[in-house]
């Protein structure tokens, strides 16, 4: 039986908890309080977000084969252009087809593209026409290659044992090689051009996950000029944000989610049913944001040499991610109960969120002109907003941000602004319901939808029923 980790009754409750058990974890009570906090506007670079609210980019697993936004793509952006936030991160966007994720991920080509100008003109005039204008409102497309989680073909930057072990990645699989990296960043380019063509003026350079950049990042023992220093292994961004100004100037403002800190993969100890880390030599020789000689633990040294080298590049806006969440999710996902065969929590849940709080608070304070979006709300649930307005008040963040939390609540932000606090009987309660969907690939199409079937029934209710029966067919028919 899992462990009922959230049994607060109240914010004085859990602020309580988090007062005994973390340094990082606190909270804004004064609903007046909160409101203003979350209710500030942020500039980024020459644009002006309307509040310190953002959505951040949750894939739906839900575009068309061909890489289209399908009907519950328009569905989620509408429900997302209607609620309030004034960052509206769009969600991971393949700049190619060996680069998505599943066989249901947004891809942005010259053939799709018009379905995304329909999409970004929809979202602002259901903005504007609830909120009066959307000039205020950033919407950037989140450009990515899935490198080692691509579908259906695989694509590493090098071998790191732990996560070959954990991906089932062969020994002899060759990394992508420099002259492949070096056409790829082209591909971005394109792909940022197609999204200002669009009608997007903003992108995000995916560098989180475990996806190809981010595996880049931590490209320590790789060869060649895409490993081995940190110059090197930042050297894709940095030439993708350099081919975009000199292209097209300052039309797009650019932007990045960043994982910060990778850790090591995690595994189930099938006798007790919680996650492990995998034996890691050291000083582990892997990882971006790790402490070589305790790789558990962030050393955000050369995160922000790097931070500083994009900012100088032209980096207006940086959405702080930590982890893997193919590896180890409670990470960078803190959660109630794990996806079904996974590994359950090996700390509390406000460790988790306190080593958010933790690294976004240091980075931000050592760059507090540049605006940052933070992480790792949603475990907290009801009283993640408190949390949030503490965090924006002190300048530990600029801009609150929420992910799964999202997808049961995506009008969040109007409800916080109108009545200064949140619907208990609307937030999520982290039970990774999106993600087993996201997890589930015997669906006709290849890959179910994700979203939040106890929170939006009549979104994704049968789509749960549908897997679950799948699930189990699959299971008889071993």
């Amino acid at each position: 039986m899992a462990t009922k980790f959230f049994t607060y009754k109240s914010l004085g409750e859990l602020a309580a908890a988090a007062e005994q058990m973390t340094q990082y974890v606190r909270f804004e009570s004064d609903p007046a309080k909160l409101k203003e906090a979350l209710g500030r506007k942020v500039t980024a670079g020459d644009r002006v977000i309307g509040n310190s609210m953002a959505i951040h980019p949750m894939e739906g697993c839900d575009g068309t084969l061909d890489g289209r936004p399908d009907e519950l793509t328009w569905r989620r952006y509408k429900r997302f252009a209607e609620g309030g936030a004034k960052l509206i991160w769009f969600e991971a966007t393949a700049v190619r087809e060996d680069g998505r994720a599943n066989s249901r991920q947004l891809w942005i080509n010259k053939d799709t593209q018009s379905d995304y100008a329909r999409m970004i003109q929809m979202i602002r005039e259901d903005h504007a026409a609830i909120y009066g204008t959307a000039d205020d409102l950033l919407v950037p497309m989140q450009l990515t290659h899935s490198g080692r989680y691509s579908y259906p073909n695989r694509i590493i930057a090098y071998h790191n044992p732990l996560i070959d072990q954990k991906t089932n990645t062969p020994a002899s699989q060759e990394p992508i090689t420099d002259d492949e990296l070096q056409r790829l960043e082209d591909d971005f380019v394109v792909a940022a051009g197609l999204a200002l063509e669009a009608g997007f003026d903003a992108i995000d350079i995916k560098i989180t996950h475990g996806y190809l950049l981010s595996e880049l990042a931590g490209a320590k023992v790789r060869g060649g000029m895409y490993g081995g220093s940190l110059e090197n292994r930042m050297r894709f961004p940095l030439n993708v944000i350099g081919k975009i100004k000199a292209k097209f100037g300052n039309k797009l403002l650019i932007g990045s989610r960043m994982g910060c800190f990778d850790a090591v993969p995690y595994f189930k100890d099938e006798a007790t049913r919680i996650g492990v880390p995998g034996k890691y030599e050291l000083p582990y020789p892997h990882g971006y944001g790790v402490n070589p000689d305790n790789p558990l633990e962030e050393d955000l040294t050369e995160v922000k040499q790097a931070i500083g080298l994009l900012k100088a590049a032209g980096l207006a806006l940086l959405n702080v991610s930590i982890a893997c969440p193919y590896y180890n999710p409670h990470f960078g996902r803190p959660f109630e109960k794990p996806d079904e065969g996974n590994y359950e929590m090996p700390e509390h849940p406000l460790t988790g969120v306190d080593r958010h709080f933790r690294i976004a608070g240091e980075l931000q304070r050592t760059f507090p002109d540049l605006p940052m979006v933070g992480t790792g709300y949603s475990w907290l649930q009801k009283y993640a907003v408190n949390a949030a307005a503490h965090n924006v008040a002190t300048g530990d963040i600029r801009i609150f941000g929420l992910g799964r939390g999202s997808l049961s609540y995506p009008d969040f932000a109007k409800d916080l602004l109108e009545k200064g606090e949140l619907d208990e009987l609307r937030v999520c309660k982290t039970l990774t319901y999106c993600t087993y969907l996201m997890r589930q690939k015997n669906h006709p199409l290849g890959q179910f939808p994700a979203g939040c079937p106890p929170f939006d029934k009549e979104g994704y209710g049968d789509l749960m029923k549908q897997a679950r029966a799948s699930a189990r067919q699959l299971v008889q028919m071993k």
